[in-house]
């Protein structure tokens, strides 16, 4: 899974640090979505594969319970809602920034 292409970004939201009680993954390809999809939640145990998948690719994890608790009624394969835009548009400018790249590239 190649997550350092600017066109395509995963991450994975967790509301506690330890341990990990829910988990959401995104994906957007901005070439061909409108607005990132949710790939992957849940809870505890699912939580703990999603974010082992996570590190597994290297995929950047993003802390936020608030948010990781609005994504988590998203159901899967559905585009984020556009309320959540703002939101989710700064955790993308995180992962772009940690592969040191500008979200317009």
């Amino acid at each position: 899974m190649d997550c350092t292409n600017a066109h395509h970004i995963t991450l994975s939201l967790k509301i506690m640090e330890k341990p990990p009680t829910f988990a959401v993954a995104l994906k957007y390809e901005k070439d061909k979505q409108d607005a990132p999809v949710v790939t992957a939640k849940g809870a505890r145990l699912v939580a703990d594969q999603i974010l082992k998948v996570a590190g597994e690719h290297d995929i950047p994890l993003y802390h936020d319970a608030e948010l990781a608790s609005l994504l988590s009624q998203v159901p899967i394969g559905d585009e984020i809602p556009q309320e959540l835009y703002l939101a989710v548009a700064e955790v993308l400018a995180f992962t772009y920034a940690l592969n040191g790249k500008s979200i317009t590239e």
